[in-house]
């Protein structure tokens, strides 16, 4: 039982369940009285989910519910709406104490509340790109050239056109991965426009016609949104960590994982400001090094033994290019083709990622 254990009885509450959020919720319920709070029932391995669009069965395996790793904690599916200075507020108005707090919400993502809800939604995208001849994608960070290249892979017949306003794909990469990319993307008959954007309000409903920003005109039967999503901390700004969040709405940590000024509660993943990429890997290593601390804290240990956080430097990264083929920059190299692919591309670590969770590796229907 979780009450038997060393900070078994102090109540440690996880606002966010995506990567961040459930690999600490997993590790630390058997050592504390733990509760995590998710607007969903389930995790979405977030770069997996653009397989699941061509192949809506692959979103069966890389959509795991909470309960399914969670089995001595309590979960509840709501939104936090306030932080008080020994509880959670819920939107039902449920007051939740708590001894110890993680924050990790990581990006605003709007997902529908229950697993079975975003399969048919992945169903549902998996018609719209079958039925289409022609597909604009907005937006070439790493989710608008996955996507392409998923399509392009998937349904060679199809015409995609990519639209991005950087004047290279993939920014966050250095200068060769965004040639190499944008080479790949071409050589699967992906067009490519960049220094460009579409303002897709002013696209009327039904309509196949798209203007850019330099005039031109793309035909397409159906679009998908890839650009950048919001942090998911503005509901902090009525909260006791008002004064935590710096300008970009990221919540200012300190060495050990912990929110300036605050104690007992620690921030990972997404949401923080710590400067290195936001990737899910980094995100389970912020989780691990919280995990120690929080552990140490709990069973009553020195503050001063506590773990600090080392920041990657390093702007490594594999970007999936299709089933087969994916972009990988590393340390000394940057290459593309088959051989990073087969690091990422054949299942995108979602069998790493369930193995991890511990989570059986069959779906139960």
């Amino acid at each position: 039982m979780a009450n038997q254990v060393a900070g078994g009885g102090q109540k440690l509450v996880v606002i966010g369940g995506g990567i961040a959020g459930s690999y600490i919720a997993k590790t630390l319920q058997f050592h504390s009285n733990l509760t995590l709070i998710d607007p969903k029932d389930y995790i979405e391995i977030p770069w997996a989910s653009l397989r699941g669009m061509v192949e809506p069965i692959f979103a069966e395996r890389s959509l795991i519910q909470h309960k399914d790793y969670l089995t001595a904690s309590r979960l509840i599916v709501s939104n936090a709406i306030d932080i008080r200075g020994s509880e959670v507020l819920t939107s039902e108005g449920r007051l939740i104490p708590y001894d110890y707090l993680v924050i990790a919400t990581g990006h605003g993502d709007p997902l529908p509340k229950t697993r079975a809800d975003r399969l048919k939604q992945y169903q549902a995208e998996n018609e719209k790109i079958k039925a289409a001849q022609s597909i604009l994608i907005v937006g070439g960070g790493p989710t608008g050239v996955e996507l392409a290249g998923e399509i392009a892979v998937d349904f060679p017949e199809k015409k995609v056109t990519l639209v991005h306003k950087g004047y290279r794909l993939l920014e966050f990469l250095g200068p060769k991965a965004s040639k190499k990319t944008l080479d790949w993307l071409i050589s699967k008959h992906v067009e490519v426009k960049l220094e460009q954007t579409v303002n897709l309000e002013d696209v009327a409903e039904g309509s196949k016609v798209y203007k850019t920003s330099a005039g031109e005109i793309i035909r397409a039967d159906c679009h998908f949104l890839c650009t950048g999503k919001p942090l998911a901390s503005s509901w902090l700004k009525n909260t006791i960590l008002r004064d935590s969040l710096d300008d970009n709405g990221s919540l200012v940590v300190d060495g050990n994982l912990r929110v300036k000024g605050c104690k007992n509660i620690f921030a990972i993943g997404d949401i923080t400001n710590i400067k290195e990429m936001k990737q899910g890997h980094l995100a389970k290593k912020q989780a691990s090094t919280a995990t120690k601390n929080l552990k140490l804290l709990m069973s009553g240990g020195n503050e001063s033994k506590m773990s600090s956080y080392k920041v990657s430097s390093a702007t490594k990264a594999i970007v999936s290019l299709g089933r087969h083929d994916a972009v990988a920059q590393l340390h000394l190299t940057t290459m593309i083709g088959l051989i990073p692919g087969l690091i990422k591309s054949k299942d995108l670590f979602v069998g790493k990622t369930r193995k991890e969770l511990d989570v059986d590796s069959y779906v139960l229907h």
